[in-house]
């Protein structure tokens, strides 16, 4: 089960490990833990292939990797890639990580899974490109990271590959699942909670088939 304060990750056989965090480093919050708890009832087969956007201190990196699946988690900030890091060398948890730009890294690749807590904090002022603040604002309406994730996430999923979002209301929960859907997936709202949103889809088991079966799909929002 997902841990509840965030401030653990969760290493092999489940052996809960006390997070490390450099200065600077987004350190897991309530959004985490909705994210964390989306991820907890998808399946994940042996060995899927998961990708983590914006890993920060790694934690839902290492709840997946700690399922058996083979984690890759990216993150723009160099304090977040050496947090990661150093936390999955700490619960004895093979995930790579890579420094980047959101899905640069690991462009040509393909994933069972996808799971992102963006920043999305609207900003009046341009967005930093350095320090703490970048792990949460997000421009003028808050989607200049949203945004770009439902446009280059999708076509990084497998068949029936799963994209897992959390972001506030105040950032456009409907923008977020019409952008999703446009993408070619299935979106819908799987969790809500007090302050915080969260958003998920499903990518088609149908290819240019138009009497196979309805995707199944999720989206999480608070």
């Amino acid at each position: 089960m997902p841990d509840e304060s965030g401030q653990f990750g969760q290493g092999r056989q489940g052996v809960q490990v006390k997070l490390f965090a450099l200065p600077g480093v987004y350190v897991p919050q309530r959004d985490t833990v909705l994210l964390q708890r989306a991820l907890h009832r998808e399946t994940l087969l042996p060995r899927a292939a998961v990708l983590d956007v914006g890993t920060g201190t790694g934690v839902l990196a290492l709840a997946a990797a700690s399922r058996g699946a083979c984690v890759t988690a990216v993150d723009i900030s160099w304090p977040a890639v050496w947090t990661a890091r150093l936390n999955a060398l700490l619960a004895r948890t093979p995930v790579r990580v890579l420094h980047g730009d959101l899905t640069a890294p690991v462009a040509g690749c393909t994933f069972d899974l996808i799971l992102t807590n963006p920043p999305y904090v609207p900003e009046p002022s341009v967005p930093p490109r350095r320090g703490s603040a970048r792990a949460w604002e997000a421009g003028r309406d808050g989607r200049q990271i949203l945004d770009r994730i439902c446009r280059d996430a999708p076509p990084l999923l497998r068949r029936g590959g799963v994209l897992l979002v959390v972001h506030s209301a105040i950032s456009g929960v409907g923008t977020t699942l019409a952008r999703i859907r446009d993408a070619g997936l299935a979106a819908e709202v799987t969790e809500r909670q007090s302050l915080c949103p969260a958003t998920s889809a499903r990518k088609s088991d149908a290819v240019a088939s138009s009497n196979a079966p309805s995707p199944n799909s999720g989206a999480s929002t608070s």
